[in-house]
């Protein structure tokens, strides 16, 4: 018999997913998409709420069947608090606390950012502490230090926008539909990588990122070239993902070695969507490999928004008694603290 049974909900942005662990061990992860933001090319926050209130309901419902758990065997009910939109993270939590309530049992919340880095416990193997954690995402670019599943500090992070950003305007630049990230990734490996030359981006602080300049660099290349080729895009497709790829998963890779050096750390890791990127996931085993360096990759179900590990972060919160208040609100920014370097 489990001791500890925890239901976990993530609707931070526009997936709806929920998740059963017990003592530790993912039983169910289910997630639903929302389709309906692929005609708006990007996420409209009003939609993805409503969406939510449609899908949460049911994702519930057959995570706990998948997992052969009842409500009433429930020890806890987890979710996102924060960061995320405001409307889509209210669904999530109303629903948390209204079953919670119900049930006479706690409710714990979850910062996103730091289930993305503990969604390396979920399977083995796994990373022993101290490491550093690259977390890349649609929202976030960050470098995080991570002492104990609950201790951690951003050490870097982009100063504007996030390294899964750049993915999406690039594909929405050359034409590609949303979600545009993925579809970078499958034309890069029929590219060359060495097609076009981006400049590294530069930021302040050094283990801190920029993606701007890069993406106003990739808009005045083709807005050029196109003047001269109209069919440029089309001819070049594949060498524009590789060549737009292969900058930013060494500018990635550049930062979080300098970071390894600097605080003397050969366990690395990566997380989030963006670590569902074949290029980056092979130039960060690759890296390891020529360090020397241990280095981790959750699977794909786990490094894009889901409620497992969303699950595993409450596991080790329930453990340390970290409870809610019944009045806590969502918070659409919810950071992780700095470490002062």
């Amino acid at each position: 018999m489990s001791n500890i049974i925890i239901l976990a909900i993530e609707s931070s942005c526009d997936d709806t997913s929920a998740a059963v662990l017990a003592d530790g061990e993912v039983l169910s992860n289910v997630t639903a998409n929302q389709a309906i933001h692929e005609r708006y090319g990007g996420v409209v926050p009003e939609l993805a709420s409503r969406a939510h209130q449609q899908n949460i309901v049911p994702a519930v419902e057959t995570a706990l069947q998948r997992a052969g758990i009842e409500r009433e065997q429930l020890s806890a009910v987890a979710f996102t608090v924060g960061p995320g939109l405001l409307g889509s993270l209210m669904v999530g939590v109303s629903f948390a606390k209204g079953l919670a309530l119900s049930l006479g049992i706690p409710i714990i919340a979850v910062n996103h950012m730091k289930a993305h880095v503990l969604a390396h416990f979920i399977d083995e193997p796994k990373p022993s502490f101290p490491f550093l954690c690259l977390t890349v995402s649609g929202g976030h670019t960050q470098i995080v230090k991570v002492r104990d599943y609950l201790d951690m500090e951003v050490i870097g992070e982009t100063i504007d926008d996030a390294a899964g950003e750049a993915f999406d305007k690039t594909a929405k630049l050359l034409g590609l539909p949303y979600p545009g990230g993925p579809l970078v990734d499958k034309y890069a490996q029929q590219g060359n990588p060495k097609a076009f030359v981006f400049p590294q981006p530069k930021a302040k602080g050094a283990f801190n990122f920029s993606f701007s300049g890069l993406k106003t660099s990739v808009l005045y290349l083709v807005q050029q070239k196109m003047q001269e080729n109209p069919n440029f895009i089309a001819q070049y497709r594949n060498d524009l993902c590789a060549s737009v790829q292969d900058t930013i998963v060494r500018y990635l890779l550049k930062k979080l070695s300098a970071a390894a050096r600097k605080h003397q750390i050969n366990q690395l890791a990566i997380a989030g969507g963006v670590s569902a990127n074949s290029g980056l996931r092979a130039a960060f085993a690759d890296l390891g490999k020529q360090k020397g360096w241990q280095t981790y990759i959750p699977q794909f179900q786990y490094c894009t928004d889901n409620a497992g590990m969303i699950a595993i972060t409450a596991y080790y919160q329930y453990l340390a008694a970290d409870f809610a208040p019944w009045d806590l609100a969502p918070q659409a920014r919810f950071a992780l603290p700095k470490a002062l370097e």
